[in-house]
């Protein structure tokens, strides 16, 4: 389709090639995310519900694979082979990501709702989850860790990459400034990084009280 005021091509992307879209989509150019959200993901032609459930399912997944990096990295997972130390570690994996996540979607509706005025509707949170499970796409960035071996810092560089992507397709499905976007996106993982930081610091020390009381 054609502008109807400039005469321009609405949407350029529908002639191109997918690997020139995944290309913008890296350099965070606003026109690929529009046509992702807009076109790509036409909501009457496509299992809303399940693509919804993947996208999250995958997005759990990796972001499970991205604590376990960084646990690999602690000296205390390493120092003991035992059953119950494997176990523990897996237990702790998996509450991190799942408590984790539930704050971050929490703060993250919150502030949408509030900071950026959109409407308070399932559908409005539905099509903001949407944005932020297809922009976090940087995610599989980190499967490359498997094959070679990588710095922990590049682990950080994801998350910043995340962030902005987060930021940018935040801004194209709710039309709002940029700088609430970001404000929003970052107290969303802030807080989420926060009670990362808590659980492996705090968390052994209260089940260790615990248990000797």
């Amino acid at each position: 389709m054609k502008c109807q005021n400039c005469r321009a091509v609405a949407d350029e992307y529908i002639e191109c090639e997918i690997m020139i879209l995944l290309i913008d989509l890296i350099l965070h150019k606003a026109k690929a995310y529009r046509h992702l959200f807009y076109n790509m993901f036409d909501l009457e032609a496509i299992n809303f519900e399940g693509l919804m459930w993947k996208l999250t399912f995958g997005f759990l997944l990796l972001d499970t694979y991205r604590i376990s990096i960084l646990c690999t990295n602690e000296e205390a997972w390493g120092s003991d082979t035992s059953l119950a130390s494997f176990i523990w570690g897996c237990g702790k994996i998996l509450l991190d990501a799942i408590v984790g996540n539930l704050v971050f979607v929490g703060i993250l509706f919150l502030g949408t709702r509030w900071l950026l005025n959109m409407s308070s509707q399932v559908s409005g949170y539905k099509n903001v989850w949407l944005a932020i499970l297809a922009s976090s796409y940087l995610k599989l960035f980190l499967l490359t860790m498997m094959v070679w071996e990588f710095p922990p810092l590049v682990i950080i560089i994801i998350d910043i990459f995340v962030l902005s992507s987060n930021t940018l397709a935040l801004k194209v499905m709710s039309e709002s400034a940029m700088a609430k976007c970001f404000g929003v996106c970052f107290c969303s993982h802030a807080v989420k990084f926060l009670i990362s930081l808590a659980l492996n610091i705090h968390l052994p020390e209260l089940i260790t009280r615990l248990v000797s009381f």
